[in-house]
């Protein structure tokens, strides 16, 4: 069990039978009435914020999220099997899981898969990754002071803008939060 008191950013409890994250919180003492504290705070399975209130006093259980780093291995339809890098083992989720930026990951690559009580809610990939672009227009030498772009593919298949300069088959960095090119991968 937490006290709403004992709120601190990152903290996950159940409320209403939901999993809840604290985003923000703040202890509020006014000059009259009771003390309360203040938070922001996300439903971790649909990613919903809501602001609200809580007495000190009261209490929820604590919601245990488990993040396990585990190796995409391939796709068969709906599914994607992970392998879990401790067990060895296969591990199905299906594609309604997988965020957007899911598009940045190939094979092999590490994820870390959020789950609560045994039921997958979330798969993040690595933050940067680096991937070969396989079609995009011939490269301009001498193009880096604007900030022109261009259309590229990528070998997940992928499309995203990179700067004129950058050619196919290079490697090149990209923030899969985003999903903007940093710079071209070294080595």
């Amino acid at each position: 069990m937490i006290s709403a008191g004992d709120f601190r950013n990152g903290v996950t409890f159940e409320m209403d039978g939901k999993v809840m994250q604290v985003v923000e919180f703040q202890h509020v003492k006014p000059g009259k009435g009771a003390a309360f504290v203040r938070t922001k705070i996300k439903n971790v399975i649909t990613g919903a914020v809501v602001e609200t209130s809580f007495n000190p006093s009261e209490k929820f259980e604590n919601a245990q999220v488990d993040r396990r780093n585990m190796e995409y291995s391939y796709s068969d339809g709906e599914l994607y099997y992970f392998m879990d890098n401790e067990t060895y083992e296969l591990e199905p989720i299906d594609s309604k899981i997988l965020a957007d930026n899911f598009k940045f990951v190939k094979e092999n690559m590490v994820c870390t898969v959020s789950s609560f009580k045994g039921k997958v809610f979330a798969v993040d990939p690595p933050t940067f990754v680096e991937l070969v672009i396989t079609e995009t227009d011939p490269g301009f030498a001498g193009n880096t002071a604007t900030n022109v772009t261009k259309p590229a593919t990528l070998e997940t298949g992928a499309e995203i803008k990179v700067p004129l300069f950058i050619s196919s088959g290079e490697k090149i960095r990209i923030d899969t939060r985003s999903g903007e090119y940093l710079e071209r991968a070294k080595g």
